[in-house]
């Protein structure tokens, strides 16, 4: 196996490095403070192609693989986690729309995803339906008579949800089945019925704005119905692995900064009249995080070389997010810890990074949720 990377992923590694640094660095202070959506940046980030990693370039797309993708997000999140995670968990979208949606559906929504600026939303939580998705009470029940699919419920911790023009949203089309009841439905934001409810106030990724959804009779077009009525469960898995593999990403980031914030650190601060690079226990720190920082990076390789083969990987995807959140929550607080007070205080970027960092132990599936999977694949 040959985690080499070719000359084209090498210049959109750098290619994400400089964009990171010249765009989203400049601001992350800023939107962190306000909370505010960087509209700015994410359409900068389509406009190069960021937006379109994945997708064909028949529909707009970038081309390129999930190993592209990890090298833009993990390029991104070092400079702001926020922006890694709104880029993200758009491609979700436009994912799931490339797998499972018809061709119809992909030439008219794609193009706009991927390089038009329309931000892509992936709602499958509810309020008892978290990591037991299964759970889920939202219904889209047919109307025979109009073709449409009227839903009614509320999804609850979605990201983007205020500023995505085209959501996924998933629904019982038949509640009496549970799960193989659950069915993916496209709603566009202006369809009425549909209204943003709470806007969450988070620990971090501040700028990656978490919405509740609400849908009292909003009514669907039967066309906009992705996959098969019955599959949305089966929809949602599988765009939940791929998605882990982008979570892994954004905790690879974070780490690896958070890395070298504290190498860069330690060689500059003098304590006792020498660098405290010199103190073997900050010495063994540095070792402890290089080694989980590499570690947890060939395992997001591993995930997203598995799932571009067109092998099984779910295992993989979760042994990638499980390590890589739990990765960047370690190495961020070793980095803290060597920064001692100046890293508590917001003129250093490990603040923000700290914060940053626990989400991704959280969100598209706990570590305990993750643990499962592992488990169960191995005790199958």
């Amino acid at each position: 196996m040959d985690f080499t990377l070719t000359e084209g992923q090498k210049m959109l590694q750098k290619t994400a490095a400089e964009f990171a640094e010249k765009y989203v660095e400049p601001r992350a202070e800023d939107i962190d403070r306000t909370g505010e959506f960087p509209r700015d940046i994410f359409e900068k980030m389509c406009q190069v192609g960021f937006a379109g990693i994945g997708t064909p370039e028949k529909y707009g797309g970038s081309g390129g693989t999930d190993i592209d993708k990890v090298l833009a997000v993990t390029e991104i999140a070092k400079k702001d986690a926020s922006c890694a995670a709104i880029l993200s968990i758009h491609t979700i979208f436009a994912s799931v729309l490339n797998k499972f949606g018809t061709e119809e559906q992909k030439q008219k929504y794609l193009p706009e995803t991927t390089n038009g600026g329309a931000l892509g939303a992936f709602a499958l939580t509810e309020p008892n339906a978290g990591s037991d998705a299964g759970n889920a009470k939202t219904t889209a029940i047919l109307d025979e008579k109009t073709g449409e699919y009227v839903i009614n419920g509320t999804k609850c911790f979605i990201s983007g949800g205020s500023q995505a023009k085209n959501l996924l949203i998933f629904a019982l089309t038949d509640p009496s089945r549970g799960t193989k009841g659950l069915s993916c439905i496209l709603v566009e934001k202006d369809t009425p019925g549909f209204s943003v409810g709470k806007i969450e106030e988070k620990m971090g990724i501040h700028c990656s704005e978490t919405a509740e959804l609400i849908f009292e009779d909003c009514r669907v077009p039967k066309e906009n119905l992705i996959g098969k009525e019955g599959q949305g469960f089966k929809i949602a898995m599988t765009a939940l692995d791929g998605a882990r593999i982008g979570v892994a990403a954004q905790a690879l980031g974070i780490a690896e900064r958070a890395l070298q914030e504290s190498i860069k650190y330690m060689k500059e601060r003098v304590q006792f009249g020498k660098p405290i690079a010199a103190l073997q226990g900050l010495q063994w720190y540095i070792s402890d995080m290089t080694v989980r920082v590499e570690c947890a990076r060939w395992m997001i390789f591993r995930a997203a070389w598995l799932k571009v083969s067109g092998q099984p990987y779910t295992k993989e995807a979760a042994i990638a997010k499980l390590n890589a959140s739990e990765t960047a929550t370690f190495v961020t607080n070793l980095a803290l810890q060597i920064h001692g007070g100046y890293g508590y205080m917001k003129d250093y970027p490990l603040e923000r990074m700290y914060r940053d960092a626990k989400i991704t132990e959280i969100y598209e599936g706990t570590s305990e949720i993750h643990k499962v999977v592992i488990s169960r694949a191995m005790l199958k």
